[in-house]
Parts: C-alpha cells; sequence; structure tokens
C-alpha cells in the first residue's frame, strides 16, 4: 500500500516545518502498519505561475491574477523549507519507526525531459540546464548537500543557503524517488531573460518551452520520443542511481502507455534502479486542471450514461498483457483495437 502527502502548505517558515513532522507521525503511528511507502508532493504552479493551489504569484509573473504571493522569491523559500520538512521526517522516521514499521519515506516529483528544440549550442545547453533546474532542484541537496551551482549562480540571495548542520541534514535524507512523467518537451535558449531586474524561476533558468501542436498540456500533443528513460537516466548519471518508481504516467492518446511502459524495462537494462510503476489513472475520472475534458484512464468511462459504464481501452488490454509477463509482443495491434 502507498500514501501520497500533499505538500500544499505555505512553506514560508520553518514552524510550518514543525507543523508537518507533527502531522506525518499521527500517519505514521496510524497507518504505518498498512503504509510501507510515503511520498511528499510539491508542485512549482502553486508560488511561481499561480496555476495550482495555493495560488500564489505576482506581477508581471503568473498564469491568473493572485490574490497574494511573490513569484521572485517563495518558489524557493517554499522548496527550501519543503527540503528541510522532508530530511526531519526521513530522520524522525528512520529513527523511530524503520525498525517496526519497515517502510520508506521519498519525494514526489513533476517530471519531464527537455530536448534543445535546435542543434544550436545554445539551445543544447539550455536543454541540459532545464533538466538540471527541474529535475536536480530537489533532487541535488538531497544526494549532495546542496544546490546546482547553476541555479545558485542564477538565482542569487533569492535561493536560500542551507546552513552547514541543514546540508548535512537533508543530504542522504531519502528513500527513493518518484516520478510524476508526462511528457518531452523542446527547450530554446532565453540567456537575456537574466538581464530582467524582477526575475522569477522561469527567468532565472533562461529557458523557453516549446510544446508541439501548440498544446499546453500533457495530453493535448504526441509523445514520440523516450522522455521517461532520459529522466530516469540522468537520476542514474548525475544523482548516483537512487530507487524509482514511475508514480504517475498516462496520456489519452492511445500510443502513449506503449511508449512510456517500455522505457521502464529499457532503463532496468541501462541499470536504472527502477522499482515499481503505476500508470495514471485506472479510469477516466475528474481531471485536476481540465475537469472531464481530457481522459487519461485505462477504461473509457461513459459519461451521458446514468450508469457511467466503463469500457476497456487498447491500453488497457495491452498494460493487462504487460503485466502478465507476455512481453511486447502485438502491442500495436491491442492499442489500435477499439476503445
Amino acid at each position: 500500500m502507498e500514501a501520497l502527502i500533499h505538500m500544499y502548505l505555505v512553506m514560508r517558515t520553518i514552524n510550518t516545518s514543525d507543523d508537518f513532522t507533527a502531522y506525518v507521525v499521527v500517519c505514521f503511528k496510524g497507518f504505518g502498519d498498512r503504509v510501507l511507502h510515503w511520498t511528499n508532493e510539491f508542485t512549482l504552479g502553486g508560488y511561481d505561475s499561480g496555476m495550482s493551489p495555493l495560488n500564489h504569484c505576482s506581477p508581471p509573473f503568473g498564469m491568473r491574477p493572485c490574490p497574494i504571493g511573490n513569484s521572485s522569491t517563495e518558489p524557493y523559500i517554499a522548496g527550501h523549507n519543503l527540503l528541510l520538512a522532508l530530511s526531519a521526517v526521513v530522520r524522525l522516521y528512520r529513527r523511530k519507526y524503520k525498525s517496526t514499521k519497515h517502510g520508506f519515506v521519498g519525494l514526489n516529483l513533476f517530471a519531464f525531459w527537455s530536448l534543445p528544440y535546435t542543434n544550436k549550442t545554445a539551445d543544447v545547453i539550455a536543454a541540459q540546464r532545464a533538466n538540471v533546474f527541474y529535475l536536480g532542484w530537489f533532487v541535488n541537496p538531497l544526494v549532495f548537500g546542496d544546490y546546482p551551482d547553476i541555479m545558485k549562480k542564477n538565482a542569487g540571495s533569492r535561493l536560500p543557503k542551507f546552513t552547514r548542520r541543514e546540508s548535512k541534514q537533508v543530504k542522504g535524507a531519502i528513500d527513493f524517488i518518484a516520478l510524476n512523467y508526462y511528457m518531452t518537451v523542446r527547450v530554446k535558449d532565453s540567456s537575456n531573460s537574466l538581464e530582467n531586474d524582477i526575475r522569477d524561476f522561469t527567468a532565472d533558468s533562461t529557458f523557453e518551452f516549446i510544446l508541439k501542436n501548440g498544446g499546453t498540456l500533457p495530453g493535448q500533443y504526441p509523445v514520440t520520443e523516450p522522455g521517461l528513460q532520459g529522466v530516469l537516466e540522468y537520476f542514474k548519471q548525475a544523482c548516483g542511481n537512487p530507487p524509482m518508481y514511475i508514480h504517475e504516467n498516462g496520456s489519452f492518446l492511445f500510443l502513449i502507455p506503449l511508449i512510456h511502459t517500455q522505457a521502464s524495462p529499457n532503463a532496468q537494462s541501462n541499470g536504472s534502479n527502477v522499482k515499481g510503476y503505476f500508470t495514471w489513472s485506472f479510469s477516466d475520472c475528474f481531471e485536476l486542471f481540465n475537469e472531464y475534458e481530457s481522459a487519461f484512464g485505462l477504461y473509457y468511462v461513459d459519461l451521458n450514461d446514468n450508469e457511467l459504464t466503463r469500457y476497456p481501452k487498447g491500453s488497457a488490454r495491452w498494460y493487462s498483457n504487460f503485466l502478465k509477463g507476455k512481453g511486447y509482443k502485438n502491442s500495436d495491434k491491442l492499442l489500435h483495437s477499439s476503445q
């Protein structure tokens, strides 16, 4: 069994970290005999773009008007306190509960793989920088005890510094990484954004996303590149190959489950420490960002039917075949069959 602890708290003070620790103690005591894997999730959208809870942002940034927030500083402060909270919880679990509960505590990351928009050197370097900013921001401190050098350089004093004690606390304070992976993106260099007087995380990272077919959400355009394998290879090469779970993965495009689920065994054969795979989701449901307008499930739900009848998609049959150990033969036939 698995538990996902959502970190949608305004983590701007150390008191919030203490409160979170008190909260998870209740969880450990109440559910620790049944839950073996605990993850913490955080989203940049809550403090920079304002697109997700707690909907914090500030002009000229943000995808919507926000009642409160500071896009230049809050993402870094919230992320910093999240790392302190997570590391405190991991140390606590190892000290008081590991010997009797036998569980693991990890970090849940929304991950995508960045590739250069062109073969120009600037775009190639921008894609590498994008992977460091989005993947290394949280994992580097947990593996090495500090933020990536490029983040410290570009964000400057707006990125909090770890004290020597804090660095020691966060380093190694993770049992596994859980990945929410949906897409590969193309990246174009925008180094001139460093000239702006006011910057947010996006401006500091100095790259621009180029989404295929004008899409703005993971399911709106086809995924044709094996990006998940790239993400797993990044953690293998740059972060010491920690244990990893594919925690969320899916799309309403029928071919996506084939592309992504093939990536995990391929990555395992290349030495990546992948422990498990989960698909999002079992059936079409009310989605976080676009309600009933998208359908990510393995089973189609007829919303016009009062009984909400479910029908297996081709991806459901493919996934069932995969779980039964029948390999990838006839996968295309299964995926292209009727919904």
